[in-house]
């Protein structure tokens, strides 16, 4: 026993008095170090004592998309952890092509009794999904809670990052920068933050960018998500002189890195991308990616908190919660071609970070 205390104080990095107390389950430890050892425990492979082995408030299940996309693994950690520390169990529900369905995953959710789901970039983002499938849910009833994607008249709480101003937020950044050719890529317009993103987009360069709404056409792509995607859209953009690209998600985003690279073209040099989410690994690209941040954590924990509410029956609010992104400033941004900037001047080189939009990286 002498020395298992000591193995567990050391991974919890506390004294082995300390671990002796969470153990036999007396008062005087701060829940934070009270955590940090039943944490070392079970990395250690020590089952728990009975007295400190919290029954399950029940089963919360987690439906996301697939997980090729870094953003949504990223989404699911948070959330699973905060699960746990309210008491319930997740359940993950992944979702591959041509693999089980969100509806099929619900069923079998339902058959698990599951107190509450959490849905992440699921059906009700898309605007040509039925979306009966949500009211007869909360009409049975089962609290569930919608990330990124909005649908009105749905009695739901809801959460997403604010696209629009994403879009927005993006555009003025390259402007700064001097350019003004600059291109949209993202997802298929069916889908709520495409929309949104689009309709950020076009606002910001017509305001920001002085291009005539007749002509945005041409500077937008709408393509299928993933870097193959981007890649495509990419191309096509840069046979019409953009500079600068937009794009819908972080994997759109090394696309068009990519576009460019095939045609000779450097980025920043002679393209500037921006893309969306700051997903994992993307400041460890080539270059570092620039892009729009989705504050994950406070968009997961806003999520759970949400659900736990409706489960208690505290019943939270039925209203879309907007986070406000962050512009992340990085290496694949730069000041336009000297061809491309208008009015002269700017010749200073941009230095990451010293746009007052910017955050660190």
């Amino acid at each position: 026993m002498r020395a298992r205390l000591s193995d567990i104080a050391q991974q919890a990095e506390v004294s082995e008095a300390t671990v002796s107390r969470v153990l036999n389950d007396r008062p005087g430890v701060a829940p934070e170090t009270r955590q940090a050892v039943l944490t070392a425990l079970d990395v250690l492979g020590y089952e728990r004592p009975a007295r400190l082995r919290k029954r399950s408030a029940g089963l919360v299940g987690l439906v996301v998309p697939e997980l090729d996309n870094p953003i949504f693994p990223a989404f699911a950690q948070v959330i699973e952890s905060t699960l746990a520390q309210n008491g319930f169990t997740p359940v993950l529900c992944t979702q591959t092509a041509g693999g089980v369905t969100e509806d099929e995953y619900v069923e079998m959710l339902l058959d698990r009794q599951v107190s509450g789901i959490v849905f992440v970039s699921g059906l009700h983002a898309d605007t040509a999904a039925n979306h009966d499938r949500y009211r007869a849910l909360i009409a049975r009833p089962l609290p569930v809670v919608m990330i990124n994607g909005y649908v009105p008249g749905i009695g739901a709480p809801f959460v997403s990052c604010d696209d629009r101003e994403a879009a927005e937020l993006a555009v003025a950044h390259l402007v700064a920068l001097g350019h003004r050719r600059i291109g949209l890529i993202t997802g298929p317009d069916r889908f709520v933050p495409v929309q949104r993103k689009v309709a950020g987009w076009r606002a910001a360069m017509t305001r920001l960018a002085g291009v005539a709404e007749a002509d945005l056409g041409s500077l937008a792509e709408l393509s299928l998500f993933g870097v193959e995607g981007g890649e495509a859209a990419a191309g096509r953009l840069l046979d019409r002189g953009v500079t600068g690209v937009v794009c819908g998600s972080d994997l759109m985003a090394l696309g068009a890195v990519r576009a460019a690279r095939q045609r000779g073209l450097t980025v920043p040099g002679d393209l500037s991308v921006v893309g969306y989410d700051d997903s994992p690994l993307m400041a460890f690209t080539d270059p570092p990616l620039t892009t729009m941040r989705q504050p994950v954590t406070a968009m997961a924990v806003a999520a759970v908190r949400a659900l736990v509410d409706e489960i208690n029956g505290h019943g939270a609010p039925h209203s879309e919660y907007l986070f406000r992104p962050e512009l992340v400033v990085r290496g694949s941004t730069a000041v336009a071609p000297a061809a491309a900037r208008s009015g002269g001047g700017g010749s200073n080189r941009h230095r990451p970070g010293s746009s007052p939009l910017a955050v660190p990286a």
